[in-house]
C-alpha cells in the first residue's frame, strides 16, 4: 500500500498541468479514476509529441541548439526508447524493438518509430483499469538494478518523462521558428 501515496501525489501534481495543456475532457482529467486519468494524460501528451515531431522540417531534425545537447532526432528517439520501455514494462512484455530510436537521423525514419512507440503505448494504456493499476511491474533500465513498482505507476512516470521532453522539444521547434503545436491549438493557428 505504500506506492498507492506517491502514485497519488504523482496524479496531483499533474493535474494542474494537464488542465492547462489538455485537450481530454475535464470529466477524463478529473476523473477519480486513476486508471481514466493515467488514459487523458497519456492522449493529451501523446497528441503534442506526434504533431511536435510532424511540425519540424526534414532538415531541423539535425538541429542542436548547443553542441553539449541531442539533436532534435536523438530527442525524438530519446522519447521513443522511453515509451517502449514503459510501457513494455507495464504491459509485462520484453522490450519490442531491435533498434536505438536515437540513432535515426532522418525525419521519416524518427517520425515512424515515434508513431509505432506511441500506438504500442495506446494498447498498454487502453489495457489499463482500475483493478489492475496496481499490479505489480518490473522496469528494466533505470539504474543497476531492475526496479519493482506498479504497472500504474509506470504508466505515470512514462506521461510525466513525455510532458518533460516535450517542453524540450518546444524549445527545439520555437528556435526553428516552427509554432509548438499545443500553442497553435490554443491560439486557433
Amino acid at each position: 500500500m505504500s506506492f498507492v501515496i506517491p502514485v497519488l501525489c504523482l496524479t496531483g501534481l499533474a493535474l494542474p498541468a494537464l488542465a492547462q495543456t489538455s485537450d481530454a475532457g475535464a470529466d477524463q482529467a478529473l476523473s477519480t479514476s486513476l486508471a481514466s486519468t493515467a488514459k487523458a494524460m497519456h492522449a493529451s501528451i501523446r497528441r503534442n509529441l506526434a504533431e511536435a515531431a510532424e511540425a519540424m522540417p526534414a532538415e531541423g531534425y539535425g538541429f542542436k541548439p548547443t553542441p553539449q545537447v541531442r539533436s532534435f532526432a536523438q530527442l525524438i528517439g530519446h522519447v521513443t526508447n522511453a515509451n517502449l520501455l514503459f510501457c513494455s514494462a507495464a504491459k509485462g512484455a520484453p522490450f519490442p524493438s531491435k533498434t536505438n530510436a536515437e540513432t535515426l537521423t532522418t525525419k521519416e525514419a524518427a517520425l515512424k518509430a515515434l508513431t509505432d512507440a506511441l500506438t504500442y503505448c495506446d494498447g498498454v494504456y487502453e489495457g489499463l483499469t482500475d483493478s489492475n493499476f496496481t499490479e505489480r511491474a518490473t522496469l528494466a533500465g533505470l539504474g543497476n538494478k531492475p526496479t519493482e513498482t506498479t504497472r500504474g505507476a509506470t504508466l505515470m512516470f512514462n506521461t510525466t518523462h513525455d510532458n518533460e521532453h516535450y517542453g524540450n522539444i518546444v524549445v527545439y521547434l520555437r528556435l526553428k521558428g516552427v509554432v509548438p503545436p499545443s500553442t497553435a491549438r490554443v491560439n486557433g493557428k
